[in-house]
């Protein structure tokens, strides 16, 4: 409210109105794009658009936000529309985190979305709460797939440990469960769609971005995909960045050649943030372009 994060309480539910939208619209193939959103709800948020009930011991309906799915007693998935049985729906998404743990929805992301110490564990909690209760009550579903199968535990523990279910607040886990989604590396299925490959043959350098270039890039994000995708078309690549994180033995371990940030050439973070585009341009002219590209 007033722009102000609201982590405990932020919900995936847009997203869900928009998948509804897609189905009335008749489309028989939905692409999701996962990242940079502000809630940690599992996807309830989203299901619950689509018409799911998550209910508390009392039979009422639980507020939105990942937090009060810690009172979640049942799954009514009863009115999930039966015409996504006969829809692919792909997550795309650039990180390959799980559910829950240390490096999980709660645990990395709800930090960056406002979340305190304090409530990330609460949505910790919820998200936990999620995957023990929802998975169970979606065993009969028609978008069930072999991860469904085994004990309930089992069941909870596999789909809530698939890489890229901890996408956008826990949203990746919620679109396999509820969606029967299948989940590919963002920037792998989008390079494929823009026909990079033939794009960049021939090209003398690609260069590449990110807000932060840190740890969490090494998780299938962009720069990195856009770097290997290069390096087989044998293309050298480098990053501009907000901030650079990663120390050299990192980046080595991608394919990204080199790497610049606008903090080398400007240590006020807030001045790089409300002045990126000029300093953008400063970074390019004197570091990048005399680096990688000296006679051009």
């Amino acid at each position: 409210p007033g722009g102000r994060p609201a982590p405990l309480a932020a919900s995936s539910r847009g997203t869900g109105e928009l998948v509804g939208a897609a189905l009335d619209g008749g489309a028989r193939r939905i692409v999701l794009g996962l990242g940079g959103s502000a809630c940690t709800d599992g996807g309830a948020g989203m299901a619950a658009a689509l018409g799911v009930r998550f209910l508390d011991a009392g039979g009422a309906e639980l507020p939105p936000g990942g937090a009060a799915l810690r009172r979640l007693a049942s799954v009514d998935a009863g009115t999930l529309p039966s015409r996504l049985a006969d829809v692919e729906v792909v997550v795309a998404c650039d990180v390959d985190n799980p559910l829950l743990g240390r490096d999980g929805a709660a645990e990395v992301f709800a930090p960056q979305k406002g979340a305190s110490p304090t409530q990330v564990k609460a949505l910790e909690l919820g998200l936990s709460r999620l995957a023990a209760v929802a998975v169970p009550a979606m065993a009969g579903s028609p978008m069930a797939g072999s991860s469904m199968a085994g004990s309930s535990a089992a069941r909870a523990g596999g789909i809530a440990a698939m890489p890229g279910a901890g996408a956008a607040g826990g949203v990746g886990f919620g679109a396999m469960l509820f969606l029967g989604a299948t989940v590919r590396p963002g920037i792998g299925f989008l390079l494929d769609l823009l026909g990079f490959a033939d794009a960049v043959r021939g090209a003398r350098l690609v260069v590449t971005g990110e807000g932060s270039l840190d740890a969490q890039s090494l998780r299938g994000k962009a720069p990195v995909g856009v770097a290997e995708a290069a390096a087989r078309e044998g293309v050298a690549t480098v990053a501009v960045a907000g901030r650079r994180e990663l120390t050299g033995d990192q980046l080595r371990e991608t394919r990204l050649r080199d790497a610049f940030a606008l903090t080398d050439i400007e240590p006020d973070a807030a001045r790089c943030m409300a002045e990126a585009g000029p300093l953008l341009e400063r970074l390019a002219a004197e570091r990048v372009a005399p680096a990688w590209l000296p006679d051009a």
